[in-house]
């Protein structure tokens, strides 16, 4: 399917300019202030025509189908529950966080760029939550509509496997960003309430309502209430319920990452939405609290992820299914568990689960590392899971989704697997597209950030920015092509009269920057945050130019990686590129593709493709395998093969035009 064409966003003016997605001004652990949603905007190119798609094509749908219930009563479930609606629950438990981060994305979008039509959708949305909020603050639909239709023993708490805590740390979140957008209170006091009611709930927790923590956003939530509010009772809560991890249960596991308290895990477990979203929830509270126990925890397990259990596409969780600890010697201690990290190198092609939401919380926790850091290696992260784990779990229309992410695809399959391997409109695990939709609406303020020297540019694609000094204002253009291509001109739109820091980030896949200011080069070193740091007395009009050095890349695994080994994968700057079916020719199979190690890959930018990608193109050698019968093993065929020119489009774009077999991973010849 080929992405329509698209009305790009064009920046004149900004709409909302204080609104912080993760509001660290006052936070005494921040060392950089992240850019604010309509302070940072796209304006061409890459991410504006994705953030295009966002804004007038997923997000409106979203709430079409959400209104209307063509699948599950998402805003029915609210308007039932508020007595406005007869009806029962039928929907998965997490379904009311789901409707939290659509509403998240409409708030983003509205910082972006203001629409009458979505505004009302938001009122709407608002008006059924506030409705069906319970007078003690609690706010579970499941429960809330059991009990309006009769059933008295529907009780908060009573399954902690039923995303209580996860339903209203969204709410929570979602009623800090809705206030700052709109300036109105109804949501946010509707947040404050949900935050009071867990407060008396877990004042003096039982081991078992302290393991009410399923895929913990709550952590996020009254850590950003906290923020919102400036009410101390908040953080406090946040202490508690971070510190309810250490308290012994009979039957903690690593599914839910409480086998042992979080302050002693140095390894990532268990499922990894669940996972990640506690990593993220840690690392805001370390951005409050001076807390080393937490920070020694969560350096050590990004450690564990980055360097033994992180898909080269940023994707997490590899398995459908796993055991924790994996072939431990006291089998009581072993954890099934679904979305698994699996053990260190445990990362399958065929049969990779990684979740999309997986990555996004992985998204939330590296950016929270880097604001307490300001280091390079956290936005690299991000960098690689937006441009491939994150992106393509959306098609490029925008209306269909992907749950799970998988490396490889083949016909068949060598096992049926739970989830489908085309993007569908709807999927009855409906977290991962109401999230993928808030996390590419609040990117822009990823893309800039400010320390006390100046100003940070953290991603590369064409974008304005502007933001107050004390010394001055400064306005910033950025013009380029990327990820299509490395250069990218920085040009002053306004400035202070004094000396200002512009840092630039080193992208961990360029072996070097190359700057140039007005024809003259400039030679700089990268500091230990990896970021090139020009101090200078910038005037009105200065250009800058950088290249960032964009080159294809051919990529091995870690020899202890089985199902990558002898094998090779390419990547041109963040971008991830794969093999699919539709650009082989009749009878060539994606199985019969091997890549020489020596091969020399060119890119080229084709407008028609996929909505205009970059290709790589250059020789492979195809071997036309003859049929597998039922044996398990043949002998190798020993021919030479034959050279043939194909071609490689980037991984989030695959799947966009024909159901066919893909790979990421090519045999090395």
């Amino acid at each position: 399917m080929i992405r329509p064409a698209l009305l790009l966003i064009t920046l004149t003016s900004f709409a909302f300019g204080d609104v912080p997605v993760v509001d660290v001004s006052q936070s005494p652990r921040a060392v950089v202030q992240p850019a604010e949603l309509g302070a940072a905007q796209w304006t061409t190119g890459f991410w504006a025509e994705r953030t295009n798609v966002c804004l007038n094509h997923s997000i409106p749908t979203m709430w079409e189908l959400m209104r209307d219930g063509n699948y599950k009563p998402f805003l029915g479930h609210f308007l039932i529950a508020a007595g406005q609606a007869e009806g029962d629950y039928h929907g998965a438990a997490w379904n009311d966080g789901d409707f939290y981060k659509w509403l998240e994305a409409a708030c983003a979008a509205e910082a972006i760029q203001p629409n009458a039509e979505r505004r009302a959708a938001i009122d709407t949305a608002v008006a059924a939550i506030v409705a069906a909020q319970r007078a003690d603050g609690y706010l579970h639909t499941p429960v809330l509509i059991r009990n309006r239709n009769g059933d008295a023993s529907a009780k908060p708490f009573a399954d902690r496997h039923d995303f209580e805590v996860y339903n209203m740390g969204h709410l929570i979140t979602t009623g800090c960003v809705h206030y700052r957008v709109t300036g109105q209170r109804d949501l946010l006091n509707a947040a404050i309430k949900a935050a009071d009611f867990l407060d008396r709930a877990f004042t003096n927790p039982t081991p078992e309502l302290a393991r009410q923590a399923v895929c913990p956003s709550h952590y996020m939530g009254v850590i950003e209430l906290y923020r919102t509010t400036r009410e101390p009772k908040y953080l406090k809560l946040a202490e508690r319920l971070l510190a309810m991890r250490s308290i012994a249960t009979p039957d903690g596991g690593d599914d839910n990452q409480d086998r042992i308290p979080f302050t002693q895990q140095r390894e990532a477990v268990g499922h990894a939405v669940r996972a990640n979203y506690l990593y993220a929830g840690a690392a805001d509270l370390v951005l409050e609290k001076n807390d080393a126990e937490l920070t020694a925890a969560l350096d050590a397990v990004w450690e564990n992820v980055h360097q033994k259990k992180l898909a080269i596409t940023g994707g997490c969780g590899a398995l459908y299914d796993g055991a924790s600890p994996d072939g431990a010697e006291d089998q009581t201690a072993i954890t099934r568990i679904h979305q698994a990290y699996g053990r260190n190198y445990q990362l399958p092609n065929t049969t990779a689960h990684n979740e999309t939401c997986a990555a996004i919380g992985g998204v939330l926790w590296n950016w929270r590392r880097y604001l307490a850091t300001g280091e390079s290696r956290y936005i690299d992260a991000i960098e690689r899971a937006m441009h491939n784990a994150v992106l393509g779990g959306v098609s490029l229309v925008g209306k269909e989704y992907f749950y799970t992410n998988p490396l490889r695809v083949t016909d068949p399959l060598p096992t049926p697997l739970r989830w489908p391997r085309e993007r569908v409109p709807f999927v009855v695990s409906y977290c991962c597209p109401p999230n993928v939709v808030r996390t590419i609406a609040e990117l822009p303020s990823m893309a800039y950030a400010t320390d006390k020297s100046g100003l940070v540019v953290n991603l590369y694609g064409s974008s304005r920015f502007r933001t107050a000094f004390p010394q001055g204002e400064l306005e910033v253009e950025q013009i380029t092509s990327f990820p299509w291509d490395g250069k990218a001109r920085f040009r002053i739109i306004k400035c202070p009269n004094t000396p200002l820091t512009i840092s630039f980030r080193k992208p961990a896949w360029s072996d070097e920057v190359v700057f140039d200011r007005s024809g003259d080069a400039i030679a700089i070193a990268a500091n230990q945050q990896g970021y090139y740091r020009l101090k200078s007395q910038w005037k009105v009009g200065t250009a800058l130019e950088v290249d960032l050095g964009l080159q294809p890349q051919l990529t091995e695994a870690h020899p202890l990686v089985e199902e990558a080994r002898n094998q090779l994968a390419v990547q041109r700057g963040p971008i991830v590129y794969c093999l699919e079916t539709a650009d082989l020719p009749s009878g060539v199979r994606v199985s019969d593709v091997s890549l020489p190690r020596d091969a020399m890959l060119s890119p080229r930018f084709d407008a028609n493709l996929l909505g205009g990608v970059t290709v790589l193109e250059g020789e492979f050698v195809v071997r036309r395998n003859k049929p597998w019968d039922e044996s398990l093993y043949r002998p190798v065929d020993q021919s030479a093969g034959e050279r043939m020119k194909l071609k490689l489009v980037p991984y989030f774009a695959w799947g966009n035009r024909s159901a066919g077999e893909m790979s990421v991973w090519l045999p090395k010849e």
